[in-house]
């Protein structure tokens, strides 16, 4: 669980939707705000997900379950995690739904994002899997929160490329949000390939 492993699967948690609304977020009058609470909300959820996995996995081992067994377990899910991208991958443009992003307050940012990191299964899958194997190797608690915060850092890239870039960035926008969008769920099947091959060799190891 150190960082060369967290960053690429922090990759895998926004690619999608998540990463889509966060660039149209960046480009609307109030981007800072709305930026700000919709990174937010995905903390929260993040965080609560990647708990629940840590817990389950203590729990499970409190109560008798080998190392091998809780590996298996997070195999599955990374497993299932793969599947729902390739399943899920085939999207020429972006959902009709982020057109109303322009228009968004701050509370609806926050929702978004709580519920965008929430609610995909891909996410979910793999929030519960870096908690379930942080708990199987021993690592506390607390480390789920670099994996939190690389997450964050990537979903708010649109917004701290406007920030430090301007117009420029805006401008750029909409290039990057066409790249993400035929791109992201390959990058994300390599990431979950190679975990899915490290869980194995830590099993027939």
């Amino acid at each position: 669980m150190n960082l060369a492993k967290l960053l690429p699967l922090s990759f895998v948690m926004i690619a999608g939707p998540q990463i889509l609304s966060a660039i149209f977020l960046a480009t609307t009058e109030k981007w800072q705000k709305d930026s700000a609470v919709f990174v937010a909300g995905a903390g929260i959820s993040v965080t609560i997900f990647a708990t629940i996995g840590y817990l389950l996995s203590t729990g499970a081992s409190d109560n008798g379950a080998s190392n091998t067994t809780l590996d298996i377990i997070v195999l599955v899910l990374l497993l299932a995690a793969a599947l729902h991208k390739f399943l899920t991958r085939k999207q020429s443009e972006p959902p009709k739904w982020m057109g109303r992003l322009e228009t968004i307050k701050p509370k609806g940012a926050f929702i978004l994002g709580f519920l965008l990191l929430g609610v995909f299964p891909s996410d979910i899958l793999t929030s519960i899997a870096v908690g379930g194997s942080a708990s199987t190797h021993g690592l506390p608690w607390w480390e789920l929160l670099i994996f939190v915060f690389l997450t964050l850092l990537f979903l708010a890239l649109p917004s701290l490329m406007v920030l430090l870039l301007g117009e420029k960035a805006k401008r750029a926008m909409p290039k990057i949000r066409d790249w993400m969008n035929a791109n992201s769920w390959v990058v994300s099947e390599i990431v979950l390939a190679l975990f899915i091959a490290l869980t194995l060799s830590s099993l027939s190891s």
